[in-house]
């Protein structure tokens, strides 16, 4: 029996040298192409990302689809041209002359803020614009058969809204055509099992543009789909020791003050709710929280703590608000109101290690019941020249050796991530890799020396002295929002049978099998199996296909036969057809399948 083929690598653009060349490249191309074949088009900005390129172009008519198969034509002939890339450096006022003589107003906000050198890049003799590079000798290196424009989308100059909005292409290049192929084959299987549309067809969750766009609202099936999350989170935290509490929405701004917030996140906070004109100009009031940790922080300090009490572990299904630009949006994976499973945990220095280690095998053991196999761990560090990093370098030190130590003990593959960290400290983050090699970040953990100092927390030692407890930030879901998209994609819509909204749902043949059929619908649900009945009276062949269009892991067909033997004829997604049942151990199977949260009817 022969091997099946390992699936083609796509290398992201910072794992290779040459492919970030390439792409940052085809940028440049793209964008000559556009202002050869459309005229009066301004160009701004076009940098590689991860997975190709973009450009963002001021254009009297929006871009179509048969506008992007002329410029990837465009683009494909430029390339056969085999034009070279020339850097140039020139003097500030050579490059505004430059810029003022081709009426590229954009170019000069960008000069504006350029550090000198400034540099120029030469496609042939053809078009420049502004670049430090880096990109290939030649567009021959550049195979014009492994690239492809994908999208338009709508993104404002700077990404500030009341500035021009802009026309962002999106487009990708690869080493290879047989690269290319394999993206796209898995951008069609991605569009298959894309949460947005699984999730309306499932009936799990809506946007409505009278509400507002990142506010998803929960239907009574997407909340169902929630809540058993929740209370999953919550029994393995009761077992582990965790506090649940409540939260305010909102609070005084002063508090994130405090915490640094304000100071250091505040552009991606909602606007401060004053009173009056003096409150907004003395910025007094109120702000939507971004985060949980200051709040579980009053909590704790609300009275003295002794050594005894701790580790203090409290937990939330905390909403959390943060205002997203719109064009960073992207169905319940990026959204401006979100549920993080947030906890903070209060510990001496000295059980730091214990339980980080404990924190790191709950996010284990939830990834393994989510079935949640592929991902790796990131130490999220400081970066270099990072400014918005509070708290002393020697505090910084101790927290991210902490992260090591644990790192090292489990003996865990890991990858840095310098500049990652949260702005009051370094984390463990944990990287899902889906069924379409696509990362996600899911659980985090983080090492905090620095929010204990600016609320001055304390607690009492052994010896009578008041000592500085450390803080850790934890969420093995990350947020609820994130992680079910994830779990929608992933599962492409079938969710395992201990997760599933509805479980089983009972489909009556005949009138006379309804009554039959709601009984089984009862004796299932007091088992606490989610079960339905499907009473429309339509031919079991709708019956069948509607169940399928929902993704039901259980089907029951209960005809006249079935009814006689007391049994129940049994399809399911994940194990195919297993025939009649007895009713009976349909009940003492789904039963136990509840129990021990298992992904399908059968053992």
């Amino acid at each position: 029996m022969s091997t099946p083929p390992a699936p083609l690598h796509l290398p992201r653009t910072s794992e290779s040298d040459q492919l970030l060349r390439i792409r940052h490249s085809c940028s440049h191309v793209m964008a000559m192409a556009v202002q050869h074949l459309f005229k009066n088009v301004q160009v701004t900005i076009g940098p590689w990302t991860e997975t190709g390129f973009y450009y963002d172009f001021d254009a009297p008519e929006p871009f179509t689809s048969q506008d992007l198969k002329k410029i990837r034509k465009g683009m494909q002939r430029i390339l056969r041209q085999n034009l070279s890339f020339r850097r140039e450096e020139v003097s500030r006022q050579e490059a505004q002359r430059r810029i003022e003589a081709i009426g590229e107003p954009y170019k000069l906000e960008i000069l504006a803020d350029l550090q000198e050198p400034i540099t120029l890049y030469h496609l042939g003799d053809q078009w420049w614009d502004l670049c430090a590079g880096p990109h290939v000798a030649t567009t021959a290196e550049i195979n014009p058969n492994a690239v492809d424009l994908e999208t338009v989308a709508g993104a404002y100059w700077r990404g500030d809204e009341t500035r021009a909005q802009l026309q962002r292409i999106y487009g990708t290049v690869f080493e290879t055509p047989e690269q290319l192929a394999e993206h796209k084959r898995r951008r069609e299987e991605a569009q298959r099992r894309d949460h947005r549309r699984l999730g309306r067809e499932l009936g799990l969750f809506l946007f409505s543009d009278s509400v507002g766009p990142g506010l998803p609202l929960w239907t009574p099936r997407g909340t169902q789909l929630r809540s058993l999350l929740e209370d999953y989170l919550r029994q393995q935290q009761q077992r582990r020791g965790y506090q649940p509490v409540i939260t305010p929405h909102i609070a005084r701004v002063d508090l994130f003050r405090i915490s640094g917030h304000w100071q250091n996140y505040k552009e991606d906070m909602f606007p401060l709710m004053a009173e009056n004109d003096a409150g907004r100009a003395l910025e007094e009031g109120f702000v939507m929280k971004p985060m949980n940790c200051p709040f579980h922080i009053q909590i704790y300090k609300a009275e003295l703590r002794s050594y005894r009490d701790l580790p203090y572990r409290l937990a939330e299904f905390g909403t959390v608000y943060r205002y997203e630009q719109s064009g960073e949006l992207g169905g319940l994976t990026r959204v401006r109101g979100f549920t993080v499973d947030d906890s903070h945990l209060f510990v001496t220095p000295e059980q730091l290690d214990e339980e980080f280690l404990q924190v790191v095998d709950l996010i284990l053991t939830v990834f393994q019941d989510l079935e949640l196999q592929k991902f790796k761990a990131r130490l999220s560090f400081r970066g270099p020249g990072n400014t918005k990093m509070i708290g002393r370098p020697e505090a910084w030190d101790q927290a991210e050796a902490a992260i090591r130590r644990a790192v090292d003990h489990l003996g865990m593959e890991s990858v840095e991530g310098p500049g990652e960290a949260a702005f009051y400290g370094p984390k463990l983050d944990f990287l899902f890799c889906d069924a379409l090699e696509r990362e996600w970040q899911l659980g985090t953990v983080q090492v905090d020396y620095n929010l204990p100092e600016r609320f001055d927390l304390e607690y009492v030692a052994p010896d009578g002295s008041r000592q500085r407890p450390v803080m850790l930030h934890r969420a093995p879901f990350g947020s609820l929002e994130r992680l079910i998209g994830i779990l929608i994609e992933e599962y492409g819509g079938d969710l395992p049978f201990w997760l599933a909204p509805e479980q089983i749902r009972i489909l009556p043949v005949t009138a006379a099998a309804l009554t039959a059929a709601r009984q089984l619908a009862t004796r299932l649900c007091s088992q606490g199996v989610r079960a339905a009945v499907e009473a429309s009276g339509e031919r079991l062949g709708k019956l069948i296909r509607n169940g399928e269009t929902r993704k039901i892991p259980v089907l029951g067909i209960l005809g006249e036969q079935e009814m006689e033997t007391d049994s129940v004829s049994l399809r399911t997604r994940r194990q195919g057809n297993l025939g009649d049942m007895a009713q009976a151990r349909l009940v003492e199977l789904a039963r136990d399948a509840v129990a021990s949260r298992r992904a399908t009817l059968m053992p």
